[in-house]
């Protein structure tokens, strides 16, 4: 259980079946789909304003830059047994660690960080399982995409959430705020 300081946020996407990308992690669908209407950000950009790390799995990152950098100068760790080298371009904002969540996370709170963004299936899924994620953000994208990498993996045990908030677009999108009890 988490004894550190530092609050872990989730906010993600998925397709109505529970996807957060295809299975080759094509997330392609998540721009084909109706924006919302006046531009809003699903709350995206106020979320983000809010923490003061990210941290993210090694598939997550590929992905993230065959785009242009979404994050600015947020300090952003990769967490990958795999990866040795960050690009050159990001090197002042981006570090490449493998230890384990709890440990992760002592570090962080340690460095002084408050509120850490956590993005990338297989590493929700590794904090959630040790009990260290605080809230998560859920926006449903009303497609199916029938496979694909799934958000929530195998758990050894249930873990309750409690709603805290839920809203609704008129594109079809319908965003659940959580705190995990446990």
């Amino acid at each position: 259980m988490k004894e550190t300081k530092i609050n872990v946020s989730v906010y993600i996407a998925t397709s109505l079946d529970g996807f957060i990308a295809r299975p080759d992690g094509d997330v392609s669908w998540l721009h084909e789909v109706e924006p919302i209407e006046g531009g809003d950000d699903a709350g995206f950009g106020e979320f983000f304003g809010s923490v003061d790390v990210l941290v993210m799995g090694r598939g997550t990152f590929e992905k993230v830059l065959e785009f242009d950098w979404p994050y600015g100068a947020m300090p952003v760790i990769v967490l990958s047994r795999s990866l040795t080298e960050v690009p050159k371009k990001l090197r002042d904002r981006v570090r490449i660690e493998a230890p384990t969540p709890q440990v992760l996370l002592e570090k962080l709170s340690q460095e002084g960080f408050k509120r850490l963004y956590l993005d990338g299936g297989k590493v929700i899924q590794s904090f959630l399982r040790e009990g260290l994620v605080d809230d998560m953000t859920l926006t449903t994208i009303p497609v199916l995409i029938g496979e694909g990498l799934p958000l929530f993996g195998r758990i050894d045990k249930d873990i309750k959430l409690r709603l805290l908030e839920c809203r609704s677009w008129n594109n079809g999108f319908v965003q659940s705020k959580y705190q995990v009890l446990n």
